[in-house]
């Protein structure tokens, strides 16, 4: 995970890989962040927190296995909200930045966070794969 400047807050949580742990990953990291954070700034992790966290159940093994999991972590410095979403990896998809036609239903996920975030990333190993982006402000 790459970070500068080392955080002076910082949450971890895992969550079941279940579509239903997406508005509750959010509600966590509203309740850590709000207050903390401009609120233009909690809306745009929290718009790509649940993105990402989509992204793990549905593309993940994280979803497809009954003891599936999603982990979050949540870091804060005085400029810049850290956000990182590991899931239990896939063997048939890799994260990837494309482009939606007007008319998809999806597909929209890594668009926004390239187009949102100051600095994203992602790495596979192992045990599974992460999917990380920074906000400033």
């Amino acid at each position: 995970m790459p970070w500068a400047g080392g955080p002076y807050s910082a949450w971890r949580k895992v969550f079941p890989g279940r579509v239903e742990s997406v508005p509750e990953a959010r509600a966590w990291a509203r309740d850590l962040l709000a207050g903390h954070v401009a609120a233009p700034v909690l809306d745009d992790v929290l718009l790509l927190l649940s993105e990402l966290t989509t992204n793990a159940v549905a593309h993940s093994d994280s979803g497809r296995t009954a003891d599936g999991r999603v982990t979050v972590y949540v870091a804060r410095t005085r400029d810049r909200v850290h956000v990182e979403v590991t899931d239990d990896g896939s063997a048939a998809s890799v994260p990837a930045v494309r482009v939606p036609e007007a008319g998809d239903d999806g597909g929209r996920g890594l668009w926004l966070v390239e187009m949102v975030a100051a600095r994203w990333g992602s790495r596979r190993d192992d045990a599974g794969g992460s999917v990380w982006f920074q906000v400033t402000g």
